[in-house]
């Protein structure tokens, strides 16, 4: 994917809000606008790019991150539309 037009750091964030804040970043962007978004790896991490799949659009996942003692992972997801 091409780089993220718009960028979210959501580790430490709780479910269901990460997911909450993700679609409303995307709401932002014109369809096919990308989005990088950090989340805690574990179920924040798969919340969120199940929901986002769910709603249409492409997410891919990046390996793990370092991050504050937690592992993080990077979601770059391209708006449907």
């Amino acid at each position: 994917m091409p780089d993220p037009v718009a960028r979210l750091d959501l580790r430490g964030t709780p479910c269901p809000l990460n997911y909450v804040r993700s679609r409303l970043a995307l709401e932002r962007l014109s369809p096919g606008g990308l989005l990088e978004v950090e989340v805690d790896a574990g179920e924040p991490e798969r919340m969120v790019a199940e929901g986002l799949r769910g709603e249409g659009h492409e997410v891919v996942v990046e390996p793990p991150l370092p991050g504050a003692g937690k592992l993080a992972v990077r979601l770059r997801v391209r708006r449907a539309g």
